[in-house]
C-alpha cells in the first residue's frame, strides 16, 4: 500500500487492482488518447471511488510511469531480445526479429502508435521514445555487425529493417497474414542481401503461427 494524504475507502482493493486500473488507462490511451486517462474519469469506469486509485499509484504521474515502463518492457523487450539471439545466418537473425512483427503479444502496434502520439506534446515522454528507438536500433545494428557488415552498412541496414516496419504501422496498412508470408523471403532479402533458406522460413512461419 502507498502511503497518501488522500484516504482511500476500505473496500478498493477489493474492488479494483493495479492491473486494473493500468489496463484501462493503456486501453483509453489506445483508444482515446492522454487526455482521457484521467483518474475520475476511470474511477467511473471502474465503478470504484477516486480515492481507490492511491492504494495502487502515488500519482498520476506514477500511472503514467508505469505505463511507459509497460511498453518498454512489451514493445521494446522482444525486439532486442530477438535481436541478440544467436543465429547461423543473417537471414534467420532477421526472421527471428520479424516474430515480433507477426505476433501482438511480442509487440503491439497500436500501444506503439499511442505512445509515439503522446510523445509529440510531453517531451519527457518523447525522450522516453528516443531512447527506447535507440536502444531498438543499436540492437538491430549489432545483429548486422555480427554476421560480419561493416558498421556503417549495418546502421544503415538496421535503420532501413526499423524504419520500414514502424512506417507501416503509422500508415496503418493492413496485410493480410498469408500476404505477409508470401512476401517475407523477399523482405529479408531487402534488407540483408541475401535469401533465407526454404527451412529458415518455413521455421520462422511455424513459429509465428503458434
Amino acid at each position: 500500500m502507498v502511503a497518501t494524504n488522500e484516504q482511500p475507502d476500505t473496500d478498493a482493493p477489493g474492488r479494483s487492482t493495479r492491473e486494473d486500473w493500468l489496463k484501462l488507462a493503456l486501453d483509453t490511451l489506445i483508444r482515446d488518447g492522454i487526455d482521457r486517462v484521467k483518474v475520475q474519469i476511470m474511477a467511473i469506469q471502474l465503478n470504484v471511488s477516486r480515492s481507490s486509485f492511491y492504494w495502487f499509484f502515488k500519482s498520476p504521474q506514477d500511472l503514467n510511469d508505469q505505463m511507459l515502463d509497460y511498453w518498454l518492457t512489451k514493445n521494446t523487450g522482444p525486439i532486442i531480445q530477438r535481436a541478440l539471439r544467436p543465429a547461423q545466418t543473417i537471414t534467420e537473425a532477421i526472421l527471428n526479429v520479424f516474430e515480433c512483427w507477426a505476433n501482438e503479444d511480442l509487440f503491439d502496434p497500436r500501444l506503439d502508435i499511442a505512445i509515439r502520439l503522446w510523445a509529440r506534446r510531453d517531451l519527457n515522454v518523447l525522450a522516453v521514445v528516443t531512447s527506447a528507438d535507440q536502444q531498438r536500433l543499436d540492437a538491430l545494428t549489432s545483429m548486422f555487425m555480427r554476421h560480419s557488415f561493416p558498421a556503417d552498412e549495418a546502421v544503415v541496414r538496421a535503420r532501413v529493417l526499423y524504419f520500414t516496419q514502424v512506417g507501416q504501422y503509422t500508415l496503418d496498412i493492413n496485410e493480410d497474414m498469408s500476404l505477409r508470408f508470401l512476401r517475407t523471403r523477399n523482405f529479408v532479402r531487402a534488407f540483408s542481401g541475401q535469401t533465407p533458406t526454404d527451412a529458415e522460413i518455413e521455421h520462422f512461419e511455424a513459429v509465428a503461427l503458434e
